[in-house]
């Protein structure tokens, strides 16, 4: 099933863990549609732009599978709102200053740094919220270097 032009509901519920653990992570109508959002008014803008892939390492998650890869309790990737991700080829700060700048998303969160990934989300009532998270430290306000 297509959400978008060149995004999968396969590859945005797709999880190692899940099928390992034999955890069911498929999304209901609700999440699906949400998962349309974010990928038409985040993901398709960065694909578009840069004319590279988006490479997905998390999408959509089932509150089962969250609890068990450890995510926040108010996770959005349990309502199909998130997603993190690369583009390879271009840095994850110079990705998360281009989608500051030129989208608007609900949170935008500079992961960990280049080793790292980008987490965006996407909902009606958003709120352009930056953060950076490095190892070891609470998340820090703005996409730091």
């Amino acid at each position: 099933m297509n959400l978008s032009k060149h995004f999968t509901l396969s590859e945005m519920t797709v999880s190692q863990t899940a099928s390992r653990k034999g955890i069911d992570n498929t999304p209901g109508d609700t999440e699906i549609v949400n998962l349309k959002q974010l990928c038409e008014n985040v993901l398709e803008p960065i694909r578009d732009h840069f004319g590279r892939p988006v490479i997905v390492t998390s999408g959509f998650r089932s509150v089962t599978l969250n609890k068990r890869i450890g995510g926040s309790a108010t996770s959005q990737h349990c309502k199909g709102e998130a997603a993190d991700f690369t583009v390879p080829g271009v840095s994850n700060f110079e990705l998360c200053k281009w989608i500051e700048r030129n989208l608007n998303y609900d949170q935008l969160i500079y992961e960990y740094g280049e080793s790292g990934w980008v987490h965006a989300s996407w909902t009606e009532n958003y709120r352009n919220m930056e953060l950076t998270k490095r190892h070891g430290t609470r998340y820090l306000p703005g996409i730091l270097k």
